[in-house]
């Protein structure tokens, strides 16, 4: 196959699905005939008001699973036939924080997906020091189509600390915010979720949750008080003035505070009362490959079903109406929007391990 089906973001609200050639891998890449594709508020906000990060034209799609298709030149780590998933994030390896392993920090970082093209393809060119054999896990494509999102996750909660026995609170259930959830349970802490929408804290409550919090029935120290929590972290994953306030409100002297979610204009900082309080701010942002890819899939593997996260998977001609606007207006039908570039209709999302 010379050519391949391809969405591409050419400017703000214009996605097009195009015919393209399907490119061929350099010295030290690998070919991957993508299996499925996840989409998420960055690649909404890139198609709402973009160009924010992304370099035009660009195939959007940057948390895809596939099979390895061919190899380049000099390339080792990953073979012909193998699933993949693929960390997105292309660091140079040679810079201090790459040296110091913090490749989400290189300063000559890019993402497949938005300064180059990504996964929403049939094919995609990637490095092969950014995909992970998984073939071994048994894992189905769409279940494996949400590690990359959940190694954000896992990049969090190891970024804030969060240890068994601690207390946690997270203030939004969207999809960081349930990925987060899961990755926070794993810890051992008990995990406090606090959300507007009944059926996101359902679906927390399902995922291990201690307790949850209706945002618009109680304030969140009422509630913290009521559970006898003495809260260690603070996850703020909805970006809002509103969450941020919430948080500040409830945390203790000594908190530690992870705003996941990126705060629009310039807020009030209480510098003074995070200082004389000992707060410890503590910024999260993309994954370290090596360390969160490998977590991020044993948490895939321990439950067998995501369907209540991802239970239907989009062609490429659904991406804008049904993937990237739902997300914009939050009326997404489903926690994680995946898409499959080889379908021509929607189809049911198959999870767990392939028998």
């Amino acid at each position: 196959m010379t050519t391949m089906r391809a969405a591409v973001l050419h400017a703000a609200g214009d996605l097009r699905v195009q015919e393209r050639a399907v490119p061929a891998p350099g010295p030290g890449e690998a070919l991957v005939r993508v299996a499925v594709c996840g989409v998420c508020g960055s690649d909404a906000s890139e198609y709402d008001r973009g160009p924010l990060l992304t370099v035009l034209p660009v195939t959007l799609g940057h948390e895809f699973v596939g099979v390895v298709e061919a190899v380049g030149p000099d390339t080792a780590g990953v073979a012909v036939g193998a699933t993949v998933v693929c960390g997105a994030g292309v660091s140079c390896g040679t810079c201090k924080p790459c040296r110091e392993g913090r490749t989400n920090l290189c300063r000559s970082y890019a993402t497949l997906g938005l300064q180059r093209d990504g996964g929403l393809a049939g094919y995609v060119v990637a490095p092969a020091d950014i995909l992970l054999d998984v073939t071994a896990s048994g894992l189905s494509t769409d279940t494996l189509g949400m590690a990359q999102p959940m190694s954000i996750a896992v990049h969090a909660v190891r970024r804030s600390g969060l240890r068994a026995g601690q207390d946690a609170v997270i203030v939004g259930a969207g999809g960081i915010g349930t990925f987060i959830t899961v990755a926070a349970v794993a810890t051992g802490a008990r995990v406090l979720v606090a959300d507007l929408n009944p059926d996101r804290l359902a679906l927390a409550e399902r995922l291990g949750a201690f307790a949850t919090l209706k945002a618009d029935e109680k304030g969140l120290a009422e509630r913290i008080d009521e559970l006898g929590m003495d809260v260690d972290v603070f996850f703020e994953v909805t970006g809002s003035a509103p969450g941020l306030a919430s948080v500040l409100e409830s945390a203790r002297p000594g908190a530690t505070i992870v705003p996941v979610g990126i705060q629009r204009g310039e807020p009030g900082l209480p510098l003074g009362s995070w200082t004389l309080r000992e707060y410890t701010i503590v910024g999260t942002v993309a994954h370290v490959f090596a360390t969160d890819m490998p977590e991020a899939i044993r948490l895939l593997a321990a439950r067998d079903d995501w369907s209540d996260l991802a239970h239907e998977v989009l062609p490429l001609e659904k991406v804008a109406d049904e993937g990237l606007r739902p997300l914009l207006d939050r009326s997404a039908r489903q926690i994680k929007t995946l898409v499959d570039p080889w379908i021509t209709q929607s189809r049911p999302a198959v999870h767990g391990v392939r028998r």
